[in-house]
C-alpha cells in the first residue's frame, strides 16, 4: 500500500490537493493511504517552504503547486526508486544498509 501525505496549512488550495488525489486514487482503484499533514514542524521536516506538496511513500514528489489529475496519476503509479526499487527484490545482504 502506498502511503501518500499531503503537506499543507489547511488553505483551499492544499484542499485542492487532497480533493484531487482521493479523486485519482478511486478512480484508479490505487491501493493507497492518504494523510493530511497541517503541522509546521512536519512540514518542514520534509524541507518543504512552499505548499502544498505531495509525499508519496516519504518522498516529495510535488510542492507548491496543485499538479494535473494524469500527474497525480502518474506520481501514485510510478515504481519505486532507490536500490530496492531497481532490483524487486530483497535479499539479507551484507550489512551495508541497502535491503539488497
Amino acid at each position: 500500500m502506498k502511503k501518500v501525505k499531503i503537506l499543507g496549512s489547511g488553505c483551499a488550495t492544499c484542499n485542492q490537493l487532497v480533493d484531487a488525489v482521493k479523486a485519482v486514487i478511486a478512480a484508479e482503484g490505487i491501493n493507497a493511504s492518504v494523510e493530511k499533514v497541517e503541522d509546521i514542524q512536519q512540514i518542514m521536516a520534509y524541507n518543504v517552504i512552499s505548499t502544498p506538496a505531495l509525499v508519496v511513500d516519504e518522498r516529495v514528489l510535488c510542492k507548491g503547486r496543485v499538479p494535473s489529475r494524469e500527474e497525480i496519476k502518474e506520481m501514485l503509479m510510478a515504481k519505486p526508486q532507490g536500490c530496492c526499487g531497481s532490483h524487486g527484490t530483497k535479499s539479507s545482504g551484507g550489512g551495508s544498509g541497502c535491503c539488497c
